[in-house]
C-alpha cells in the first residue's frame, strides 16, 4: 500500500520552549495536513527572554540524518 499523505522535510534547530525552529515546522505541517520529518542541526536552551545557549550537530550527525531519510 502507497501512504499518499504529502511528505516534507525540515532541516532546522530544536527550540526548546517550542515556539520555533523544528517543533514549529512540524505544528505547521501537521495543521496542513502533511507529514513532516525533520533533521535537527542545533538545540537551543532558551525561552520567551532569549538563547541561554547553543549546541551545534556535527556535520557527520547531520548527514547521517538526511541519508536515512532518503534509502
Amino acid at each position: 500500500m502507497v501512504n499518499k499523505t504529502p511528505q516534507v522535510l525540515t532541516i532546522a534547530g530544536m527550540d526548546s520552549s517550542g515556539g520555533a525552529g523544528v517543533s514549529a515546522d512540524l505544528k505547521t505541517f501537521a495543521a496542513q495536513g502533511v507529514y513532516g520529518a525533520n533533521v535537527i542541526v542545533a538545540l537551543t536552551a532558551q525561552n520567551t527572554m532569549g538563547v541561554q545557549q547553543v549546541s551545534m550537530t556535527s556535520p557527520s550527525m547531520i548527514h547521517a540524518q538526511l541519508k536515512w531519510k532518503f534509502v
